[in-house]
């Protein structure tokens, strides 16, 4: 078993709070001593209370799932003796009412894209196997019940 550590700092400060017109802006910190600010999404809490240059938690949700399906990727990819020169996914989450009504993150779409060394790259079939390997094998995608679906980029073996 292995344990994971996110500490979530927040303080009021001198504003006014049972108002509800309290800054959302917070900062996440995490055990290698990266922080990162957060907020609200501006698209839950408007502007001035939410900071748009933040992370929020629903692009922290995609990007945690976007980062996990890569690292995986990139791994299988390296096994199977592929050179991966780059690799992006413009991910993207979709929040909506789920089932019961209430508000949730209820579709994740992958997008990536891996880009080979000229040598050698898997085929068209090969590439779309890895990345159901590397859903298969994502431990965020394996926890969560939103619908995850991966899109991968595939350029035909002309376009390598």
């Amino acid at each position: 078993m292995s344990r994971y550590v996110a500490e979530v700092v927040w303080q009021r400060g001198e504003q006014p709070f049972t108002d509800d017109r309290y800054s959302r802006r917070h900062v996440l910190r995490f055990d290698g001593g990266l922080e990162v600010p957060g907020s609200s999404s501006p698209q839950v809490v408007p502007v001035p209370l939410s900071d748009p240059a933040a992370l929020d938690p629903e692009e922290a949700f995609v990007a945690s799932l976007a980062s996990c399906h890569m690292l995986w990727f990139l791994s299988i990819a390296a096994r199977r003796h592929f050179v991966v020169d780059s690799y992006r996914d413009a991910a993207e989450g979709v929040m909506a009412r789920d089932g019961g009504g209430r508000m949730a993150m209820t579709a994740v779409t992958l997008r990536p894209c891996a880009s080979f060394a000229a040598s050698r790259g898997p085929d068209r079939e090969e590439l779309i196997a890895m990345h159901e390997a590397a859903h298969d094998a994502c431990f965020i995608a394996n926890s969560v019940r939103t619908a995850v679906h991966v899109e991968p980029e595939v350029a035909s073996a002309t376009e390598r």
